[in-house]
């Protein structure tokens, strides 16, 4: 007889606190949840933003200072990372590289594992549609996370993203310990 539900879902799990960060040149989102195997619970949400008006350099520094600060602040266990599609414009596609380059290597020079989740796969996992509108993402979010409210739209896709990571790395684990479905 094969493992059962319980072995599934032990009974004391230790919380662990998920970043999620949707990058961004002008507004970075980053979300923070704390997942214990069964709940999603909100701690913090915010945004870091530059301006147009400052060198791309600066832009990029004020971006990393700002993420190291709120990683130092909020301590998270794990960071999870939105991959980024544009192509409309290849000026705008490369500063938005440049912060997305910015925006995984802070979580990893602060010694946290960064996983990374297409736009699609995160609504599929908050949502369970892969085309889902950003009203309804939002909206999961409020859901699963009750009491959270959003200072900006790229805060609630950070806080998708890190519920995202949550469900996959309970997926992860239950594979990884051997549990099959009856």
């Amino acid at each position: 007889m094969g493992p059962s539900v319980l072995d599934f879902y032990p009974m004391s799990r230790r919380p662990i606190r998920i970043l999620g960060l949707d990058p961004g040149l002008q507004h970075t989102g980053w979300g923070l949840i704390e997942h214990d195997g069964f709940r999603l619970r909100f701690l913090a949400e915010g945004v870091i933003s530059t301006t147009p008006a400052e060198d791309l350099p600066d832009r990029l520094l004020a971006l990393h200072r700002g993420l190291a600060a709120m990683i130092d602040l909020h301590a998270p266990e794990e960071a999870a990372v939105e991959n980024t599609y544009v192509a409309r414009n290849p000026d705008s596609a490369l500063k938005l590289g440049q912060a997305r380059g910015v925006v995984v290597l802070a979580p990893a020079l602060a010694g946290l594992s960064v996983a990374q989740y297409g736009a699609m796969e995160v609504k599929r996992a908050v949502v369970g549609n892969g085309h889902a509108a950003k009203e309804q993402v939002q909206a999961m979010v409020r859901h699963l996370l009750p009491g959270v409210t959003f200072k900006r739209a790229d805060a609630a896709d950070a806080l998708a993203v890190a519920i995202c990571h949550a469900h996959h790395r309970q997926s992860k684990q239950a594979i990884a310990r051997g549990y099959q479905p009856a």
